[in-house]
């Protein structure tokens, strides 16, 4: 569910219609909605009620500041991936011991800044990120908590760009080998092994992998504390999906997870900490672009409108689904015929939809991309000369720019041209 409903023959974004946000801001543009954000995050930690747990939101999915305090102030922790997203983290308020460090390449001085500013743990990677964190620990005169990834070479049956879970994949170590690498944690003064992380890839909509991959982990759990390691916390990633084609079959619910959860993991006592992204910043953001031209080809006709690939990627990169819908409501019976809705950027990827049927529409009408808050604006990038496209987040009948569209002026100033041109 989310708070992107038509009311009265417009598309309002909980009470604020969209096309008064366009006409303000300009398109194209981002709009979040506070409701839907928040609906998601206390989904999760519903699901969970009963077991010591933590919901760590992966900023990844979606990172303006303004999303991750409305987050960071019901109690969400974050799951951070670099330097920057931590410093963002912090700077929304989000204290440090609700903040996972994860990534497969985290270099030392990531690591002093998040022992220096305070962090619940690292999830390790690497036997030589191990030994690099434990360099860095002591140099600081501190104990680092790890988990380790463990890669349980599970098939998440999802995108092969999205997918983390099999022994082909860069993330974490073997199963195979945790004894081993977990002995070799124990040893390194600089390191204190507070559990294991798992994360077998995004946006799932069956929950059979997941349960695979966990039966895996609460038998390594066993293992590992018979092997004398004090395994208190188990982070089980994210990849819950959410349902991009509304036709289709619908994801498993946060609660259907939960319950999946308890009865696999429960008998442990351990904290179990979730990562979920997609599923709390997916539905609530949504991209607002306008009609520039209807143009007649070969066999098909082209709705070329202001938003590009460079605003959203994620149909060029992953051939991604974003169902489009005009922001006037069409009235009952009104006409359909395919179109391919393109951007203006120069290239033939820049395609959101080939052949969708959608009502007939005209030059400046208004069309939103549902289902884009999460891997949108995060992704996004000023190919081909085009500024970041604004962010917007409405709470109520309320509604703030919280990323505000550079000049030209702007993205110019930030070259430098050498003193021998």
């Amino acid at each position: 569910m989310d708070h992107f409903l038509y009311r009265n023959g417009a598309l309002y974004a909980e009470d604020v219609p969209v096309a008064e946000i366009a006409a303000q801001v300009g398109t194209p543009f981002y709009l979040y909605s506070t409701a839907t954000l928040l609906r998601h995050y206390h989904l999760f930690n519903e699901a969970l009620s009963g077991m010591d747990h933590l919901v760590c939101y992966a900023m990844k999915a979606a990172g303006n500041m303004a999303i991750l305090k409305t987050l960071a102030d019901v109690g969400a922790g974050m799951d951070v991936v670099s330097q920057g997203e931590y410093l963002r983290a912090r700077a929304a308020g989000v204290p440090g011991e609700r903040i996972v460090f994860s990534g497969v390449g985290k270099t030392a001085e990531e690591m002093r800044v998040a022992l220096q500013g305070g962090i619940l743990q690292f999830n390790i990677e690497s036997e030589p990120e191990m030994e690099t964190l434990n360099a860095v620990a002591l140099e600081l005169g501190v104990v680092a908590p790890i988990t380790v990834r463990v890669n349980p070479d599970v098939d998440a049956k999802t995108h092969a760009k999205i997918s983390t879970g099999k022994s082909e994949n860069k993330f974490g170590i073997p199963i195979s080998r945790a004894s081993a690498v977990y002995a070799h944690a124990a040893r390194l003064p600089g390191l204190e092994v507070v559990g294991i992380d798992m994360h077998i890839g995004s946006q799932l909509t069956d929950l059979a992998p997941f349960e695979q991959a966990y039966t895996k982990l609460a038998a390594l759990t066993e293992t590992l504390r018979a092997e004398g390691h004090d395994i208190r916390r188990l982070d089980l990633g994210g990849g819950l999906g959410i349902p991009y084609e509304r036709s289709n079959e619908a994801p498993p619910l946060p609660v259907e997870y939960g319950e999946m959860v308890k009865r696999v993991l429960g008998h442990l006592g351990c904290e179990i900490q979730i990562e979920p992204g997609r599923l709390i910043a997916g539905n609530a953001g949504i991209m607002v672009s306008k009609v520039i031209y209807l143009k007649s080809g070969e066999g098909r006709d082209f709705l070329i409108v202001d938003g590009a690939m460079n605003d959203l990627i994620r149909p060029a990169m992953y051939d991604a689904y974003h169902e489009i819908v005009p922001v006037i409501e069409p009235a009952p019976g009104t006409p359909q015929q395919p179109y391919d809705v393109v951007g203006p950027v120069c290239e033939s990827g820049d395609t959101f939809a080939r052949q969708r049927n959608l009502p007939v529409l005209k030059a400046d009408d208004l069309i939103a991309f549902r289902s884009a808050g999460a891997y949108g604006a995060v992704m996004a990038s000023e190919y081909n000369a085009r500024p970041l496209i604004p962010e917007v987040l409405v709470k109520g009948d309320q509604f703030a720019v919280i990323r505000r569209r550079p000049t030209f002026d702007e993205m110019m100033n930030r070259d430098t041209i050498p003193e021998w041109l």
